[in-house]
């Protein structure tokens, strides 16, 4: 047996940066991801995604890792890490090759020129690629092609969806992490990383949404047919949630913060006028008795401004109540009592909680929905070795850029002090 291979991700959000570590173990003929260790700390520094203070947000990534290095006992050399918020867009492209071999027949250098040649497409200024995805190939014309390797053919075509990120944000990101000590392997979109461990191939293939509710904004990616059809971010999240509550009750932002994670809920109708309870048995300075109806009020009519911008989106492709395997929420905010019925009647689709899908652990951060991009990104990187035979997953498609990893290494070797 030879050493170990780890695989670490590092998710750094708004309301906390997350790190998880995990191997891959023979499960039958398969292998499976184990996650080994996961820590989380409060994120200083970063809002909405975006990084406003390097020194800060450097030392809450640096203190995350510390945790799971002594959890684990393993030092972290390189890792995965996510990108989110609202620096990210996507575009379409399409890439229009010859096929090279006399006898017409498409190999997989073929294909990677293809693709390459979708890449060409001018970059918004100051934007620069994150990932290429390729949806269908046509041959000759023949439309709807998944995979055109070992087919016969004179012209092969790419539809491709490019996603570019801010270059100041990417860079801004990966600073705070090399300045950790730990290399990048590669900068991946965040939804993209938990739809991997969130949603199985079956439900990408019917068609599903999954939703990841955040601290400051809620992500948001489509699949059909395992294709992409949307991916959004919006500037809204489960802080907006508690920031209502501390207005409604005039009470401080952390009363607001115990309310809501321990007594509030997205349905007012299952509360009875009876339901109380004392600001006073969470730290508030004077005996203040509210009624838990009225923080359910609070709750819903925000978390129904979330999904009605969910719901819009969704009307954006043509998709509004139309997908079979309906929607998953994970994230923290997905953890809010009464959302799933909220949703499922507010979005008109079947709704479940989003867990991680084929992970094991010794650990009971994997049932943690707020994890769930974390893992994802350990998930990313165990299907991205170039040893490791793909499971089939949306990673398969999706061609990582190299370029922007290494081109982010030597930028930072280049600055560095």
């Amino acid at each position: 047996m030879g050493t170990p291979r780890y695989y670490a991700g590092i998710d750094i959000g708004s309301t906390a940066v997350r790190v998880a570590v995990g191997q891959k173990l023979p499960v039958g003929e398969k292998e499976q991801i184990h996650i080994i260790g996961a820590a989380e700390v409060p994120s200083e520094g970063i809002n909405r995604g975006v990084i406003n203070s390097i020194e800060d947000a450097v030392s809450s990534v640096s203190t995350c890792i510390e945790k799971v290095e002594r959890m684990t006992g393993v030092p972290l050399q390189a890792a995965w890490v996510s990108i989110s918020g609202s620096n990210v867009m996507p575009m379409e492209s399409k890439g229009v090759v010859a096929v090279s071999r006399a006898d017409g027949e498409i190999r997989e250098d073929d294909v990677e020129r293809a693709i390459e040649a979708a890449q060409t497409v001018a970059a918004p200024v100051n934007f620069e690629i994150l990932h290429v995805i390729p949806k269908t190939f046509t041959v000759d014309g023949q439309k709807g092609i998944k995979d055109p390797a070992g087919m016969n053919g004179i012209r092969l075509e790419v539809d491709a969806q490019i996603i570019h990120g801010s270059s100041a944000h990417i860079k801004n990101l990966t600073k705070c992490v090399y300045r950790t000590g730990v290399n990048i392997e590669h900068v991946v979109l965040g939804i993209l990383a938990t739809a991997e461990v969130a949603a199985t191939a079956k439900q990408r293939e019917l068609g599903v949404a999954v939703v990841n509710l955040g601290g400051s904004t809620t992500s948001i990616a489509v699949f059909e047919q395992g294709e992409m059809l949307l991916t959004s971010c919006l500037p809204i999240g489960s802080d907006h949630v508690t920031a209502d509550v501390a207005i409604g009750l005039r009470t401080s932002i952390e009363i607001a913060e115990k309310v809501k994670l321990s007594f509030a809920s997205a349905l007012p109708r299952e509360m009875t006028k009876k339901d109380e309870i004392n600001l006073r048995e969470l730290g508030a300075d004077e005996d203040e008795v509210i009624s838990l109806k009225y923080v359910a009020q609070i709750v819903e009519a925000r978390i129904d401004e979330i999904f009605e911008k969910i719901d819009k989106e969704l009307k954006r492709i043509g998709r509004s109540g139309m997908l079979p395997a309906g929607v998953i929420l994970t994230g923290g905010g997905a953890k809010l009592p009464g959302i799933v019925e909220f949703a499922k009647e507010k979005l008109r689709l079947p709704v479940s909680q989003g867990y991680p899908v084929g992970v094991t652990s010794i650990t009971d951060r994997v049932n943690d929905m707020a994890f769930t991009g974390a893992i994802g990104l350990v998930q990313w990187g165990a299907n991205g070795d170039p040893a490791a035979e793909s499971r089939g997953g949306f990673m398969a498609a999706v061609k990582p850029v190299a370029a922007v990893a290494g081109q982010l290494k030597k930028w930072w070797q280049a600055v560095r002090p």
